[in-house]
């Protein structure tokens, strides 16, 4: 359920100071990225439990959900690479308190949002938020840990990305259902200010400060190339239900085409000058890289889809609450962790054999689910529960992997450019998938010309949704049977 972050640039270089040695102090930094990881990750799932009540009380559009979703994925992805680079050369913990306070007022202002496209607006300064402050995590534990004790700690960070994973869909639908305050979905980004300002107070005083001895301009401009030209790509998409298509959204998806071209040869060119680029192409001529990227998109770009609409089936369709809702989603969580561990101690005698079986389980689960809810009728707790902890296995196989396979085919010279480019192409792969698959449910349960959509309406939308993201799994076990066959033992985050 969650999007693991490869290592990125600069990553792999030593710091401009020496490690710390372990203990308390060392502990108590670990703690508060921690604790700033486990926000951006339930950030990340939380809201697709609420999104229901945010409709209802906001009336937002089918679309305007989409993007509340979306907006946060896409923008965090674009902030990963540059981010990164910030913090290398101006100081992770500096850079690190920037993110965190910027994620704690934006959260403050989601939660203060009165319309639809304030909530949206600010959901992309959140995930810009989190671009600058997610990068930086590895640095910090670099520094304040020594080797030998480091290992423990990314182990820690792991636990928190599953516990995150369970945490989001539960807590949004107690928040929601709690209504503290008469606060309802709003609780859900409130809930992030007190944790913040209190890892901002103890990180000022517990973090190490650390940075890359080497400098690197900033290439600003490849990155607002390539983020407008995905946004120009996904507008149109997302929009369909409101705008139809027509020939402004042709324009729209040409200009994005023409965005992305200009992005690579800009960035060509900066190679080509001996500068650094945010993404260098020749990264692509890495055959099994340019294949790992492939099947990242195709991985996660049926995760985020999958949660949006089966928490609208669930309350729309089958009359569940918010909290009902997380209960459902539960298993997946719980499935996820189950395998997890199987799944990093093996990637590096069997990382291609994890990733296709983990590929293909999810497939089957949502086949499986697919049977379950084909009658119309609102299935029972543990049939669901059956489908999406089946699903959950397979996620907690393959995703944890994924990096290192993926990585193993990239020389160790390219390998934290590499990371940090896989990283942004899951995150943009999630908003994807959001785009195409959110479009064609919410499509599919209009298709009613008489009455409001029932029941029926939502189950026949989540079957479509299913089938093709069956079809994307299939497919992506079938292209990774091109990766490395094993995985890099570790990579130095």
């Amino acid at each position: 359920m969650t999007i693991p972050q490869a290592p990125r640039e600069g990553a792999l270089t030593p710091d401009a100071r020496p490690a710390l040695a372990s203990g308390p102090g060392a502990n108590v930094a670990l703690l508060v990225v921690l604790f700033a990881s486990f926000m951006d990750l339930v950030d990340a799932t939380i809201v697709t439990v609420a999104a229901p009540a945010i409709a209802r009380e906001m009336g937002a559009s089918d679309a305007q959900i989409q993007w509340t979703i979306a907006a946060y994925t896409l923008a965090l992805g674009a902030g990963l690479i540059t981010g990164g680079r910030l913090g290398d050369q101006f100081g992770r913990k500096r850079l690190f308190m920037i993110g965190l306070a910027g994620f704690t007022v934006t959260s403050a202002l989601c939660a203060l949002a009165v319309t639809p496209g304030m909530l949206i607006g600010m959901r992309a300064a959140q995930g810009l938020a989190a671009g600058i402050m997610v990068p930086q995590v590895f640095g910090v534990i670099r520094a304040s840990f020594a080797p030998a004790e480091r290992a423990k700690a990314f182990g820690a960070y792991g636990a928190v990305q599953g516990l995150a994973s369970v945490a989001g869909p539960l807590l949004g639908g107690l928040l929601v259902e709690a209504d503290l305050f008469d606060l309802g979905w709003r609780t859900i980004f409130w809930i992030n200010v007190p944790i913040s300002v209190l890892a901002l107070v103890v990180g000022a005083r517990a973090l190490p400060e650390s940075r890359s001895p080497s400098f690197a301009r900033l290439d600003l401009v490849g990155a607002l190339l390539a983020a407008s030209g995905i946004l120009l790509l996904l507008l149109p998409i997302i929009q369909t239900g409101a705008w139809g298509w027509n020939a402004a959204s042709y324009v729209l998806l040409a200009s994005g085409i023409i965005l992305l071209t200009l992005f690579l040869a800009y960035e060509r060119s900066l190679v080509s000058r001996g500068d650094e680029p945010a993404f260098d192409p020749a990264l692509l001529s890495i055959r099994a890289f340019a294949i790992g990227l492939g099947a990242s998109l195709l991985f996660f770009g049926g995760i985020g889809s999958f949660f949006l609409t089966l928490s609208v089936y669930l309350q729309a369709g089958t009359g569940r609450s918010a909290w009902e809702t997380g209960l459902v989603i539960l298993p997946y969580a719980l499935g996820s962790v189950a395998t997890s561990g199987v799944g990093v101690a093996l990637a590096a005698r069997a990382g291609r054999a994890l990733l296709i079986t983990g590929s293909l389980t999810i497939a089957a689960s949502q086949l499986v689910l697919l049977a379950v809810i084909r009658d119309g009728s609102a299935p029972g707790y543990w049939l669901l529960a059956l489908a999406l902890f089946i699903g959950g296995l397979g996620l907690g196989l393959a995703a944890p992997v994924l990096v290192n396979v993926v990585l193993a085919g990239v020389p160790g010279r390219n390998a934290g450019a590499a990371g940090g480019v896989l990283s942004t192409v899951n995150q943009i792969g999630g908003a994807i998938g959001i785009a195409v698959l959110g479009t064609i449910f919410f499509a599919a349960v209009d298709e009613p010309t008489t009455g409001a959509p029932g029941p029926a309406d939502y189950g026949h939308a989540l079957s479509i949704v299913l089938v093709i993201s069956a079809v994307l799994y299939l497919a992506a076990g079938l292209v990774m049977l091109a990766l490395p066959k094993t995985g890099v033992g570790h990579v130095e985050q």
